[in-house]
């Protein structure tokens, strides 16, 4: 199958470029210029699951709905969306909260998870008080063939239709989904990657998008919190632009996950399950 261009069936920024970056003045070092440029903005997201506070995470102030929809799916706070009842935003400047309803079968879960996550843009598992709660039991996948060479020819170039913040300002990390005929169909951006990747699977639970036969790209380093997300949310191929981590490549082949890692200049490397890569 010959690799398509991207199709961008939900843009990856829905909102004016100013939502998610402001423009900044700066200087030299001499003090004899000054210039401006724009940067990522971020936000303090308080989330509260019936009415509990359960984590403080820094954003990207963008697809704030997806966000709480796959962070509670890829954190394993519901097991499927139908948990969540009712999802409210609000606060505005730096300061955001959500809302949360939530079932009683789901709230009870969370409850005996005893988690209080302080959060950041840079680690996936703050707060986390247990080994347990950072390398949990997870369901093994069923496995899925590895995806044809071309899906992967000029990846990079491709993706960057789906990163029109980055972009525009940089400093942020972004998540894409590619179909089962190898298009390109929905991107998110965040400055926290494993945020990135929330956004991402919520989308796709939230548009009722089948990840059957698809695959996950993220443009971060690939390491454990991010195979425990696509694992949550059924996603059988995740491709990294980075080098994955010892123990990220550990779970994907004990769960059965394709783990595929894009060099900048070197063919695509196949770590799980197969260990060479065919076309």
């Amino acid at each position: 199958m010959n690799a398509k261009h991207p199709v961008c069936a939900a843009p990856a920024l829905q909102t004016p470029a100013p939502a998610a970056s402001q423009s900044y003045q700066f200087c030299n070092l001499e003090h004899t210029s000054v210039a401006s440029t724009a940067l990522a903005e971020e936000v303090a997201l308080a989330i509260a699951y019936n009415d509990i506070s359960q984590a403080v995470m820094l954003v990207t102030p963008t697809d704030l709905e997806d966000f709480i929809v796959g962070f509670s799916i890829g954190s394993g706070i519901i097991a499927d969306v139908s948990d969540i009842y009712d999802l409210k935003l609000s606060g505005s400047g730096s300061t955001q909260y959500a809302q949360v309803q939530i079932s009683s079968r789901a709230f009870w879960n969370l409850k005996q998870q005893r988690r209080q996550l302080a959060g950041t843009s840079g680690c996936g598992l703050c707060g986390v008080e247990a080994v347990e709660q950072a390398l949990p039991d997870l369901q093994v996948l069923p496995g899925a063939p590895l995806p044809p060479a071309e899906w992967l020819e000029g990846l990079r170039q491709r993706i960057s239709a789906f990163q029109p913040l980055g972009q525009y300002s940089g400093a942020v990390h972004a998540a894409v989904f590619m179909n089962s005929q190898g298009e390109l169909l929905l991107g998110r951006e965040d400055i926290g990657r494993h945020n990135a990747l929330d956004k991402l699977i919520g989308a796709l639970i939230r548009q009722k998008i089948s990840t059957e036969g698809g695959l996950a790209i993220v443009t971060s380093r690939c390491s454990l919190e991010l195979i425990q997300k696509v694992l949550r949310a059924g996603i059988q191929t995740l491709v990294s632009l980075s080098s994955p981590t010892g123990l990220a490549l550990q779970w994907a082949r004990r769960h059965n996950l394709n783990l595929i890692h894009l060099p900048q200049k070197s063919a695509p490397r196949v770590y799980s399950p197969a260990m060479e890569y065919q076309p």
